[in-house]
């Protein structure tokens, strides 16, 4: 499960088994984890993270997008 960001206490990643999936993060804080799609940006999954995390979260998901879309192609070909 390759890291690609750390950020405000966030863990930006990636898990190796997930198919064919769309594009998409995964992240981890202490409250527990959360999945955005990457194209179009959106919620795809939230356990245990409370809304104003969350809202935190995806604008932190929007400010990378490119990067984040970058290294999961990066990750695939891997």
């Amino acid at each position: 499960m390759p890291t690609v960001l750390r950020i405000r206490g966030f863990r930006f990643h990636f898990y190796s088994d997930e198919g064919n999936e769309p594009p998409h993060i995964h992240v981890r804080c202490g409250d527990g984890e959360c999945k955005f799609w990457l194209d179009p940006i959106s919620l795809a999954r939230n356990r245990g993270i409370p809304p104003k995390l969350l809202r935190e979260i995806e604008s932190l998901v929007y400010e990378r997008q490119v990067f984040l879309r970058e290294k999961y192609h990066e990750h695939l070909r891997d």
